[in-house]
């Protein structure tokens, strides 16, 4: 292909380097990606935990979602004195 002999004596030491070389790369690379998303997706579930444990009034159950105690109406705790 391209007039270039990949098995030839002389270059397949360089070439067999090269595709080593790419491997390497193509994993390295794709480590980066892995670790950046599952970072993303840890900051993403994070902010939804906060908002979640911030509100003492609402919780979430699994299969059903973010649920109130009182069917959804929210009620401000009263003032002490």
């Amino acid at each position: 292909m391209f007039g270039i002999d990949v098995f030839e004596p002389q270059t397949m030491w360089l070439n067999i380097t090269n595709i080593g070389l790419g491997i390497v790369t193509f994993v390295c690379i794709a480590a980066v990606a892995w670790g950046a998303a599952v970072e993303i997706l840890e900051r993403i579930a994070a902010k939804s935990r906060a908002a979640v444990e911030r509100d003492d009034h609402a919780f979430a159950v699994p299969g059903l979602g973010l649920t109130m105690a009182d069917g959804g109406e929210k009620h401000d705790e009263p003032e002490t004195k």
